[in-house]
């Protein structure tokens, strides 16, 4: 019993609804020591767990957030040279120590903290298709050396690091064998509920389950280019409850439609939609049995 308890660190937060599964998928990492790799759907939270198992387990924790122009070596550490190069022409600074030149990058940041963390690669898929496998070593061993100096720098302990991917481009077998993966599906309506409670609490049942289904049949469009994902839907709670519709004003139109289609040809598909006399869903069995609650 004790090992069981042990192994389920991280049960979720009041603000940071998570499914078993990712549940589980966390704690495999942490157990075993690996990257946890996560994809899903923009807005499905990915960037967010990383911020709320820092919360669960009580460690800081710090970010890299990948662009395309991200290299691996920005992530241990940088040597300002131009810094060095302008100190020694204007006399300032100790331009002798160069380790008063060397700047930790995030995981250099992590691997030298004295407390565990968590660490967060944002976005991987950004960056250029040889990143992942040039940070594999790293990540491995939890050490680098700064060529400079001859320094090493060695992880007292290893930090939990989450790795978030939008699928933009298929990653490396060798990296991906070294992660514990998870995707995040979509919010079922009944998480979605508790999703939604945890930003909107005591929102009117009967307002909630218009929005609801409008949400999701709008997502059902098999012609819509963006999906509505759930950060768009609770922004969109919010400019309901601040314009003080009720459900009943739901029933044949879908107000504030820029809070959820964030694409022309999708806001005027729907608006062709509605001069066309298209009937909105008012009930759950008009989506289908999928949905039938």
């Amino acid at each position: 019993m004790s090992e069981k308890k042990d192994f389920y660190q991280f049960t979720g937060t009041k603000g940071y609804i998570v499914s078993r599964s990712l549940v589980e998928a966390v704690n495999c990492a942490i157990a075993l020591e690996r990257p946890l790799l996560i994809k899903g759907e923009p807005g499905t939270g990915k960037t967010l767990l990383a911020e709320h198992v820092s919360e669960g387990l009580g460690m800081p924790m710090e970010s890299w957030h990948i662009k395309s122009t991200s290299k691996a070596m920005e992530g241990l550490y940088v040597y300002d040279t131009l810094q060095r190069l302008n100190d020694a022409r204007f006399g300032e600074g100790n331009v002798e120590d160069i380790r008063s030149y060397i700047k930790l990058g995030p995981m250099g940041r992590v691997f030298s903290a004295e407390k565990r963390h968590v660490l967060l690669i944002d976005e991987i898929d950004k960056a250029d298709l040889e990143f992942p496998n040039d940070i594999l070593r790293e990540l491995d061993e939890m050490q680098f050396t700064v060529m400079e100096t001859g320094d090493e720098v060695k992880a007292k302990e290893r930090p939990v690091v989450i790795i978030t991917s939008n699928n933009e481009k298929e990653l490396p077998d060798a990296f991906l064998r070294r992660c514990v993966f998870h995707f995040i599906d979509f919010p079922t309506p009944d998480l979605m509920k508790e999703i939604v409670d945890v930003h909107h609490p005591n929102l009117d049942t009967q307002l909630l389950d218009q929005v609801l289904i409008k949400f999701y049949w709008l997502r059902g469009q098999p012609d819509l280019r963006k999906k509505p994902s759930t950060s768009e839907l609770i922004d969109w709670i919010s400019a309901l409850r601040r314009s003080g519709l009720s459900d009943g004003q739901l029933s044949e139109h879908i107000p504030f439609i820029g809070s959820l289609l964030k694409n022309e040809a999708d806001t005027a598909a729907l608006a062709d939609f509605e001069e066309r006399g298209g009937k909105m869903p008012e009930d759950w069995s008009d989506l289908g049995p999928r949905y039938n609650q």
